[in-house]
């Protein structure tokens, strides 16, 4: 698959040749969710606690007399039916990640590059590097490349004038190529690859 090769000025410097065994398959809907189901539930802290009854503090001693008072019997002040006691069955800390095999998670990858490629919201860059570290003139550049809800993917090491330039503008990201995702990519509208970050994908999941 050719592709026009732009800079950051809107102009075109060439071409390239995207693999279809990466950025031409049929995209799989299923795979993709599958994958975004397991980056979400990776991510996710796991620390919600509630106090059983071994960790409530108070007495152990029984609140009052079995029979006579007119009350149900009680054995605690810690027990879940007693103001400030236990929470039973409640949640623990734990971890939410979920298994998804390796060749999964890159056919999810291949499906969502294919996806942007199919949809036509895919932008090879010459280079993704700025002069200076000045947020204004970068958000002018990428309005002219028509962007407004973008991720952008670098080479393996990302300019560091390009990726403060881009910090502050909303919805746009910036990634090195080892981080590209398919929630990421999913996420926004338009994808943006450069020359190395192509290279860098196709040997990845070629």
């Amino acid at each position: 698959m050719k592709v026009t090769v732009k800079n950051l000025q809107n102009k075109d410097v060439g071409q390239a040749d995207l693999d279809d065994a990466v950025y031409g398959i049929d995209p799989r809907q299923d795979v993709m969710h599958m994958a975004v189901k397991y980056q979400l539930n990776k991510r996710r802290a796991g620390t919600h606690d509630v106090k059983e009854i071994g960790e409530v503090s108070g007495t152990g001693k029984k609140p009052f007399k079995q029979k006579g008072t007119g009350n149900a019997r009680q054995g605690s002040l810690r027990s879940p039916q007693m103001r400030g006691g236990a929470t039973i069955l409640g949640p623990t800390p734990r971890s939410h990640a979920t298994d998804l095999p390796k060749k999964v998670r890159q056919l999810a990858l291949k499906s969502a590059l294919s996806a942007k490629a199919k949809e036509g919201k895919l932008i090879v860059l010459d280079a993704a590097t700025a002069a200076n570290h000045k947020t204004k003139p970068m958000a002018i550049l990428l309005k002219g490349l028509g962007l407004d809800s973008a991720l952008i993917v670098c080479g393996k090491d990302i300019d560091a004038n390009f990726a403060r330039a881009t910090n502050n503008i909303p919805k746009i990201d910036v990634l090195p190529s080892q981080g590209a995702n398919v929630y990421d990519i999913l996420r926004r509208d338009v994808l943006v690859l450069t020359k190395d970050a192509v290279a860098d994908l196709t040997e990845r999941l070629k």
